[in-house]
């Protein structure tokens, strides 16, 4: 393990603060490392391993595709990305789609349809951009930008200009940033990154009213909320909502790298065109096969049904933890998008690696938050493993 180890941090560029662990292997909603330990996932690659690390529909599929196809750029149709466009698009009820590699190039691709469409529409001038504090979109320059921490943005000034942050679920700090030159309101329905913040219903629903009303567009950030994490497919569904742009990755390829933005039919008709926007990787076949079959899988296995049933269950014991210990001040998130807030003198990154001690991988967010993104497919039994070790780990 130890010459992994070495092996990395002599030849990859020091940018993470990696745990001192070396895994080799996934079963279920298991990791094996070289040493053969066992590790409790409830991290899952940062929400990525929706259907876990050994489905067999989705292994032999993706081992299909490499025997067939792997690439063969954007200058020509495939198979694998045709058919997940129109699962993807009917499944999300959007009207179009654009495949990329990550989530961070899904949000560069939004800001540029947003920008394109504000240019078509009312010429030069008009480009300015609300975002939220606590926010995190990625770590490009234009996913920065419109990041609301100030300590990620400022090593990298100057970024794009025209972005202002409004407070979360703070409707009148929305209306205060408001003029002529608003072109769009982007922001993650579940904040991750910034503390597992829950967008309320209200508080969306009013930020979509005031884009209607002031033709200003809605880019709702569904990395890491989305596919399935709270309980229907993309969390705006769950309300009624109609953005007109959507982002998507990290559960969207099960592990296989993939991003999407997905537009209505408005934007579709009047933004990007031929040479305003391309990738060389994205929508490639294998990425293309990998949506597929997560989407098959989703209807075929009923994920969505098993996540609102065993959210319940997953809900429920975090209560019950909670109240056992003074320093746990609140149970935060939906669906299986989890997070306990602690205590200032109970540091949660301590607890991080006190549970991988034990075999269990869980995960921090901003505020000493400690955040569970466990795989879609978790049971009660696995929710009561957790608790234990957690126990212990505490």
């Amino acid at each position: 393990m130890n010459k992994y180890i070495d092996t990395v941090e002599e030849n990859i560029l020091k940018t993470y603060n990696r745990m001192p662990v070396v895994f080799e292997r996934g079963e279920e909603v298991y990791l094996y490392d070289t040493e053969g330990n066992k590790y409790l996932d409830f991290v899952s690659g940062i929400g990525v391993i929706g259907l876990g690390y050994s489905n067999e529909e989705f292994i032999k599929n993706i081992q299909d595709q490499a025997s067939k196809l792997l690439h063969t750029s954007n200058l020509y149709y495939n198979t694998a990305i045709a058919e997940a466009s129109e699962k993807l698009v009917k499944v999300s009820g959007m009207t179009k789609v654009f495949f990329t590699n990550s989530g961070a190039e899904a949000i560069e691709g939004a800001l540029k349809v947003v920008k394109k469409y504000a240019y078509e529409k009312k010429g030069e001038g008009n480009y300015e951009v609300i975002a939220f504090e606590h926010s995190f979109h990625g770590r490009t320059l234009g996913a920065l930008s419109v990041t609301g921490n100030e300590a990620y943005r400022k090593p990298f000034m100057p970024l794009l200009e025209g972005v202002k942050f409004a407070a979360y679920n703070n409707i009148d700090s929305v209306k205060k940033l408001i003029n002529k030159d608003t072109i769009a309101i982007i922001l993650e329905p579940i904040q991750g990154e910034g503390g597992v913040n829950v967008g309320t219903e209200e508080f969306l629903k009013e930020v979509e009213k005031i884009c209607n009303e002031n033709d200003i567009l809605l880019i709702l950030d569904e990395i890491q909320c989305g596919v399935g994490r709270t309980g229907s497919f993309y969390r705006f569904q769950k309300f009624g909502i109609k953005p007109d742009v959507v982002t998507s990755a990290k559960a969207l390829g099960n592990g296989i790298a993939v991003g999407a933005f997905l537009v209505n039919e408005k934007l579709a008709d009047h933004s990007l065109k031929p040479g305003d926007h391309g990738t060389t990787y994205g929508g490639n076949p294998m990425a293309g096969r990998a949506v597929s079959t997560v989407i098959d899988i989703f209807e075929k296995e009923d994920i969505l049904g098993h996540v609102n049933k065993i959210s319940a269950y997953f809900e429920d014991r975090l209560k019950d933890l909670a109240s056992e210990y003074d320093f746990i001040l609140e149970l935060k998130g939906e669906g299986l998008l989890r997070g306990l807030k602690l205590r200032e003198d109970k540091k949660v990154g301590e607890i991080v690696n006190k549970a991988l001690e034990n075999g269990l991988t869980v995960a921090s967010a901003a505020g000493n938050v400690l955040r569970f993104l466990p795989p879609l497919i978790i049971e009660e039994v696995h929710i009561d493993e957790m608790i234990e070790k957690l126990k212990k780990s505490f």
